[in-house]
């Protein structure tokens, strides 16, 4: 993570009097009790930051069809156009800290072109019950998703996710994932960043940070390198569309480059000043993305 990334989480963490306070607890903690700090460390960094009890509300009309799905310890949200038919699926997915709403105009100008849009929102996001979550449900969760919209006769033309959801999705990809189009907005290269973003600005030293990660990869049954695109990249077969802006602020666009380069059959779109949100509510990007969409039919 770029040093600029690292001073914008911290001055986004630091102007929050509670986080101010985990932050001297969890420094007091890797003094007098390291194996408790690694525990709290381990429970925040699964916490998806900010709180969406003080997220701003997407408001939903009677034109969207919403479902909640248990899944695991937790649950899952749908979104889909109530009146949208069984014509072919465009999975929607949002990234770490994300909601369904960021992903509702790229719905829209999808659901247009006939495509029939399911914005999947992960566990402890949004509506979708849990209070933690992580890289690797992430994974979980879309193939779950995909299965069972699968199983009820959708058929997946496109699936589409955002930063952390697009690390997941790559790894879904890899794993035999039956979509026969995916596109990657913004995604990061490395959990490992995360981590490190997370220690820094938690003040954490780097021996909590390396048990933390320890403790992640032995719960899930996975290393965290195994999201990394060097090893996704070979095992993705299908037709991918990267879209990463030169500015990115949170993800590097050297990230997005990693995926074309380790997918095959990957393409590139460079944006110039949209960051890292702005790029799902772009006009350009979205008709990039309906256009990669529609030359699967």
């Amino acid at each position: 993570m770029t040093p600029p990334a690292l001073q914008a989480a911290s001055r986004y963490y630091d102007a929050r009097p509670g986080i101010r306070l985990f932050r001297l607890g969890l420094a007091a903690a890797q003094q007098l009790w390291p194996a408790l700090s690694v525990r709290a460390a381990y429970r925040l960094f699964a916490t998806p930051l900010p709180l969406r009890l003080f997220a701003r509300k997407t408001r939903w009309d009677n034109s969207w069809r919403i479902e909640s799905w248990p899944f695991e310890s937790a649950g899952l949200t749908l979104y889909s156009p109530a009146l949208a038919g069984n014509g072919p699926t465009a999975l929607l997915v949002h990234g770490w800290g994300g909601h369904a709403g960021q992903m509702r105009p790229l719905a829209n100008a999808l659901l247009e072109q006939g495509l029939r849009p399911v914005i999947l929102e992960l566990p402890a996001h949004g509506r979708s019950a849990g209070s933690s979550s992580n890289l690797p449900q992430f994974t979980r969760a879309i193939e779950y998703v995909s299965a069972r919209l699968h199983q009820e006769g959708h058929a997946l033309q496109l699936a589409v996710a955002h930063s952390l959801g697009a690390n997941a999705l790559a790894q879904a990809a890899s794993r035999g994932l039956d979509a026969p189009r995916l596109v990657l907005l913004a995604p990061p290269a490395s959990p490992y960043e995360f981590t490190r973003m997370f220690a820094h600005v938690f003040g954490l030293k780097e021996s909590i940070r390396a048990s933390m990660q320890r403790r992640i990869e032995a719960r899930e049954g996975i290393l965290m390198s195994r999201f990394e695109p060097a090893a996704v990249g070979p095992r993705i077969r299908v037709p991918t569309l990267v879209v990463h802006d030169r500015g990115d602020a949170v993800n590097r666009f050297a990230d997005g480059e990693a995926f074309v380069r380790a997918i095959a059959n990957a393409r590139l779109v460079a944006t110039v000043g949209l960051g890292h949100r702005k790029l799902l509510q772009d006009p350009q990007v979205l008709r990039d993305v309906v256009a990669f969409a529609s030359s699967a039919a």
